[in-house]
């Protein structure tokens, strides 16, 4: 179910704006579901791993531009796939309560952040509204996810309670939602430059879309991940790589 924190979430162990979160030695968890499969609103990142003969692979979607990190990690670790699939089957056809439920059956006694899927996202309405109750009957844990799931967002905001911190992440089939509504978004950009551009803060390690703080501020994401050999994102992830920029996990382009 819960996984610990990866890499990168390891380093909000180091976010001072965390602190009343993490007290008592509480840890950072992450909920994952499988890419692409648990993501009804993808668009310019839909990719998914598919079962072939030869294995896992990435199948990317038709409006790909980019593709989407946790399903390129999902192609390589198995034991990854697997989880992640497992979490997928047990809750999409659960009942808001039974989502509920299942949460708090499975909680860590020692979380005190939770990223709502580092993979994958909320699968259905009814499951997030699932994960809104979870979070109001825990209100000592923060939560945080992006999403692309809008119209679950939009339609259930009387739900949110406080200690749940929403990013709208642009690329996907209901981006025209994010103004509309004046939602906070992330934009993953291609270069430092084009965030400068936009006037949008890097965020390099989930600090920013976690901060209780900044939960109106928008924001943007390097290019990064295992990008297509010969994409443009894979120029980009190659002129980043060459400009030294920071924190980019999985460089390597592949076809």
């Amino acid at each position: 179910m819960f996984s610990p924190a990866n890499t990168k979430l390891k380093k909000l162990y180091n976010f001072k704006s965390l602190d009343p979160w993490l007290k008592n030695k509480r840890k950072v968890y992450s909920f994952d579901l499988l890419s692409g499969h648990s993501c009804p609103f993808a668009k310019e990142c839909h990719s998914k791993v598919v079962e072939t003969p030869e294995g896992l692979r990435v199948q990317d979607g038709l409006d790909t531009l980019f593709r989407c990190y946790s399903a390129s990690q999902e192609a390589i670790y198995r034991n990854a796939y697997n989880k992640r699939k497992a979490n997928m089957e047990g809750v999409r056809s659960l009942t808001r309560a039974q989502v509920c439920r299942m949460l708090i059956d499975n909680k860590p006694k020692n979380m005190g952040v939770c990223r709502i899927h580092a993979a994958g996202d909320f699968v259905n309405p009814t499951y997030f509204r699932g994960w809104m109750s979870f979070a109001e009957k825990t209100p000592d844990v923060l939560f945080y996810a992006y999403t692309k799931c809008l119209p679950y967002w939009v339609n259930n905001r009387e739900l949110i309670p406080n200690n749940v911190i929403l990013t709208a992440s642009r690329g996907g089939r209901k981006d025209d939602m994010i103004d509309a509504h004046e939602l906070r978004s992330v934009k993953v950009v291609f270069s430092e430059q084009e965030a400068n551009d936009l006037g949008l803060e890097i965020d390099q390690d989930d600090s920013h879309a976690c901060n209780p703080n900044k939960r109106n501020s928008d924001f943007a994401l390097l290019i990064h991940g295992i990008q297509p050999k010969g994409s443009k994102s894979a120029e980009a992830l190659s002129t980043l790589k060459r400009m030294g920029a920071a924190n980019l996990p999985g460089r390597k382009a592949v076809k």
